[in-house]
């Protein structure tokens, strides 16, 4: 069996369910990941991740090979949670109801108990306080933020979000100055 990503979207275009799968399993905690550190939603993203497989499944003949599949790939997913914000911050103001309390989903994410519970509960508050602090930042600079804190390089962020690698700099600088502000004054 072909291991290279390459090789495997090669036989997905051909609609080789077998490589389909490959590609899921190899991507799928990523992907979720990705998704649910832009739009803090664990439904939302289970969604949106299932959608971003679907495109790739149904694209797959169309990849050019100008980027690594997993750049495409990532590309699709944070276009799709961009887009479902863009739509979801204009539905919150038109039914006048806000996003919600958030997602206790965060929970899920911290690390495993340390030895102490103090540990684990300063710990939280202070996840709590970042998180808050990336839900404020732009669309565009939580999605490089978060593709930086997955391991991609520049380079890959820029091909992923559509933009030039000085542009991801510039995102990633101003979140970092954003988010040093914003965790000042909490």
């Amino acid at each position: 069996m072909e291991r290279s990503d390459e090789a495997l979207l090669e036989r997905v275009a051909r609609r080789d369910d077998d490589a389909f799968d490959v590609l899921v399993a190899r991507y799928r905690e990523r992907a979720h990941r990705i998704a649910w550190s832009i739009l803090r939603n664990a439904e939302d993203a289970r969604d949106l991740s299932q959608e971003a497989f679907i495109r790739l499944y149904r694209s797959a003949g169309s990849f050019r090979g100008s980027a690594r599949v997993s750049t495409w790939f990532y590309r699709i997913l944070v276009n799709l949670c961009l887009d479902h914000r863009r739509r979801r911050r204009w539905w919150d103001r038109f039914v006048d109801s806000g996003s919600g309390a958030g997602d206790t989903a965060l929970l899920d994410r911290l690390p495993a108990a340390g030895v102490h519970p103090d540990d684990d509960l300063a710990r939280g508050e202070t996840m709590s306080r970042v998180w808050s602090a990336v839900d404020r930042l732009s669309s565009h600079q939580r999605a490089a933020v978060v593709l930086q804190l997955e391991g991609l390089p520049t380079s890959e962020i820029a091909e992923a979000l559509g933009c030039s690698e000085a542009t991801v700099r510039v995102h990633l600088h101003r979140a970092l100055a954003a988010l040093r502000k914003s965790l000042r004054e909490t």
